[in-house]
C-alpha cells in the first residue's frame, strides 16, 4: 500500500477501520522539519506494506485531526492502535527512530 493521505473525511475508514498499528505523520507544507522526515515516512509505508497503516495528515487542510490528538507542534508522528494514541514522536529525527517505535507495537 502506498503512503496514504489521511483526511477528516477518510479518517474513520482508514484509521479506525483497521486492526493494524497506524502511523500518522502530522505535517504542513510550510514546515521545514516536516519536509525532512517526509521521505522517511514514505519509505516506511513501502517497507511495512500490509503490516501497518502509514499516512500523512496535512494539518492546514485537516485541523480537526490535530485537535483530536492535541497536537501543538509539528512534525508530530502519532502511533495509534484501535483508534487510540499509544505513542508519539515530536520533532524531526532519523528514520530508525520512527521504525523502532513502530516495531515496538507490531
Amino acid at each position: 500500500m502506498a503512503l496514504l493521505e489521511i483526511t477528516e473525511k477518510n479518517f474513520d475508514e482508514l484509521v479506525l477501520g483497521t486492526d493494524q498499528v497506524v502511523v500518522l505523520d502530522l505535517w504542513a507544507e510550510w514546515c521545514g522539519p516536516c519536509r525532512m522526515i517526509g521521505p522517511h515516512i514514505k519509505e516506511m509505508a513501502e517497507e511495512f506494506d500490509g503490516k501497518a497503516v502509514i499516512g500523512k495528515v496535512d494539518i492546514d487542510s485537516n485541523p480537526g485531526i490535530a485537535q483530536k490528538f492535541m497536537v501543538m507542534n509539528i512534525p508530530t508522528v502519532l502511533y495509534l492502535k484501535d483508534g487510540k494514541q499509544i505513542d508519539k514522536i515530536v520533532g524531526a529525527g532519523p528514520k530508525k527512530k520512527y521504525v523502532k517505535m513502530l516495531e515496538k507495537y507490531m
